[in-house]
């Protein structure tokens, strides 16, 4: 406790190392968070503490609009706000981080005082206390100021997270261009979700429409995470759809794209599975650069996996890329995703594409709710790294407007 004229221990009595460690443990507790709400809260509560009374922080967004917010103590010892506004102003409060300057409520046995809540000259608004029992002391309106300064600073903080934050969920929103249309025969569901480490990474889906009704599907994750990883997330997309346009079988397709990955010294390596789907022959062509291999749920809602030829990810220049084909009817789903989906930390691979494996669907399942269901199963929200999910299935062949060379 800070000491102060209405008790407590004077502090001549006090050693300045005692002195120092109770303002840091003040200190500390305020601004806990990256939360701007929480921080306000923590000051008021501190101030309390320290002073007794009540204490609120005066926001200020114009007179028609300022507020007491994180209110402690009894809203009624505090003062009337256009008091709190006025106090604010006078002591420019709101313009500089000036000395606290203490006013007596008229006609009242209380005394109330407005503390600057601002840091290097940028304002946040106001610390306002107030108590019915002797005027501030001068040592305590030292120790208001100090913390309504920490608490400044963490708001600063805050919303400059807040701004890059946002920043970051447009450019994401951005890169994350929505994929091609697959052909009317073959219903496609995707679910991308950033990790808990990352706004932005390198998880990405694609689908791309071939000729004669087939569908060309696509899932890449890119090594590492943030900014850089995404942009070459598009790089690769981008690279994608141009190669695809030649109508190239999988693992050709692959072989071209670590070709022009690896020419690139900057670009990053990535792993990438690709499932050709053809539904007039009712199969499915996959090829793998590093990546897990695919799922496939069958009519009964049981989940196994399809085993894949894995060569080296993207990017190294080593080629190597084999092709697997599988039967495919309209009762089973492709389930198509990034490591994110399954990887715990310290893990054997193996037993988290068993837990994947051991998911049980409804047997009339749409692609959406497979995608529902093995985020829920698989507790995804909560994974460390991205995810990415895309879900196939084949119906009924509807005729295609375009022509069989669309």
């Amino acid at each position: 406790m800070w000491p102060a004229a209405s008790g407590g221990v004077p502090e001549r009595d006090l050693a300045v190392p005692t002195r120092l460690a109770a303002l840091r443990t003040a200190l500390a507790r305020i601004g806990t968070t990256l939360d701007e709400g929480k921080t306000c809260a923590e000051l008021t509560r501190e101030a309390v503490r320290q002073v007794g009374g009540t204490a609120a922080v005066l926001w200020v967004g114009g007179e028609a609009v300022a507020r007491y917010e994180a209110v402690k103590g009894d809203p009624a010892l505090l003062p009337g706000v256009p008091w709190a506004l006025a106090a604010a102003r006078e002591a420019s409060a709101l313009e500089e981080a000036a000395s606290a300057i203490p006013y007596a409520s008229a006609g009242r046995a209380r005394s109330a005082l407005c503390v600057p809540l601002a840091i290097d000259g940028h304002p946040y608004g106001g610390l306002v206390c107030a108590r019915e029992r002797a005027p501030f002391t001068p040592a305590e309106v030292e120790l208001l100021g100090l913390l309504a300064e920490r608490a400044a600073s963490h708001i600063r903080h805050a919303r400059e997270h807040e701004r890059v934050s946002g920043i970051v969920g447009n450019l994401q929103r951005a890169l994350l261009v929505e994929p091609g249309r697959p052909h009317p025969n073959l219903d496609v569901a995707i679910r991308y979700m950033p990790g808990q480490s990352a706004l932005v990474g390198g998880d990405w889906c694609e689908t791309v429409r071939l000729h004669f009704g087939r569908t060309l599907l696509v899932v890449g994750d890119v090594m590492g995470h943030g900014l850089e990883a995404a942009v070459d997330m598009t790089a690769y997309r981008s690279s994608l759809r141009y190669i695809a346009s030649a109508d190239l079988p999988p693992h050709r397709v692959l072989r071209q794209l670590d070709d022009t990955a690896s020419a690139e010294a900057d670009r990053r390596p990535a792993t990438c599975l690709i499932a050709r789907v053809d539904p007039n022959r009712g199969q499915v062509t996959l090829a793998s650069a590093g990546h897990l291999p695919p799922a496939v749920i069958d009519g009964q809602g049981r989940t196994s996996l399809l085993p894949v030829p894995v060569g080296p990810p993207l990017g190294t220049g080593l080629g190597g890329y084999e092709p697997a084909t599988y039967r495919l009817d309209p009762t089973q789903t492709l389930v198509l995703f990034t490591d994110g989906l399954v990887e715990h930390r310290g893990e054997d691979i193996d037993h988290s594409l068993d837990r994947l494996a051991g998911v049980a669907f409804a047997a009339t399942a749409g692609v959406e709710d497979v995608i529902d269901t093995v985020l829920a199963r698989l507790d995804a929200r909560h994974a460390e790294d991205d995810v990415a999910v895309l879900a196939a299935q084949l119906h009924d062949r509807v005729p295609d407007a375009d022509g069989p060379g669309a």
